[in-house]
């Protein structure tokens, strides 16, 4: 398909290609392109199957438009229960990281969320191992006045950060390796293996975060990441395993279940 595209054509090409909210779909490509031209490209890389988020270069999470470049991890709208949970856990003043952040999506949310409520003076810090993500990151955290590392986990953050974490949102990845190929084409094919691979059970990536976190977190400090209902029982033993006082809480809105880790104070 070449030149413009009406709406209604742009709908018919998205519904023949399989998408089941081509309406909504047709609407945002529309609204975010700069030219007809580019929507009608738009329409073309959507209906090929790109995620919508790939598409249009921006995914809404927590009322927010986050950029989310081409093979960048699209932040899930159930993830935005993490954020709900890490602000009303943040102290005053919180140092925050961002650890496994992909687009940086969760800090850049947690730190909006807490300037709307009055509450600034946060330190913000986000890192991920791959340069992809960390440079769509710096484009949603260094507005916040936030600073974004790449390096593997812990290992990518300034060392003067150790001890004084208050907040610590890790994203990890934990879906088993053997079943990654059940997963939708949309996050399997356009998304990086690292962000969705947690090894043979899921909880590779989360054990070596949490045998490390109590090291970085300050006293009273936590610690929060999501896992599947299955997987509560064993990332909780390792949270508690690390010396951190595990709780688990489940989304009454999204199937999404948090587990927190607290450092003694």
């Amino acid at each position: 398909m070449t030149g413009p595209i009406t709406e209604t054509a742009a709908v018919a090409r998205l519904r023949a290609a399989g998408c089941v909210f081509a309406e909504d779909e047709a609407r945002l490509i529309l609204a975010t392109a700069a030219t007809p031209d580019d929507a009608s490209a738009m329409v073309e890389r959507r209906a090929a199957g790109l995620p919508l988020e790939h598409v249009l270069g921006w995914a809404g999470f927590c009322g927010l438009r986050i950029a989310v470049d081409p093979g960048v991890f699209v932040p899930r709208r159930r993830t935005e229960f993490l954020v709900r949970q890490a602000a009303a856990l943040a102290p005053p003043r919180p140092v925050i990281v961002d650890l496994c952040c992909g687009s940086g999506a969760l800090g850049a949310a947690l730190a909006s969320a807490l300037l709307a409520d009055g509450r600034d003076g946060f330190a913000l810090h986000a890192a991920d191992t791959d340069p992809a993500a960390v440079r769509c990151a710096r484009r949603n955290v260094e507005s916040l006045g936030g600073h974004v590392h790449e390096g593997d986990l812990f290992a990518a953050l300034p060392p003067a950060l150790r001890g004084t974490i208050d907040v610590l949102l890790a994203n990890v990845p934990y879906v088993p390796a053997s079943e990654l190929a059940l997963m939708p084409a949309e996050a399997r094919v356009h998304e990086p293996r690292v962000a969705l691979d947690g090894g043979a059970d899921g909880l590779d990536v989360l054990r070596r975060v949490t045998a490390e976190a109590p090291g970085w977190l300050a006293p009273g400090g936590r610690l929060l990441f999501e896992t599947s209902e299955r997987q509560v029982p064993d990332a909780v033993a390792a949270v508690e395993r690390a010396g951190l006082a595990a709780t688990a809480a489940e989304s009454a809105d999204f199937p999404a279940l948090v587990v927190i880790g607290a450092k003694p104070v």
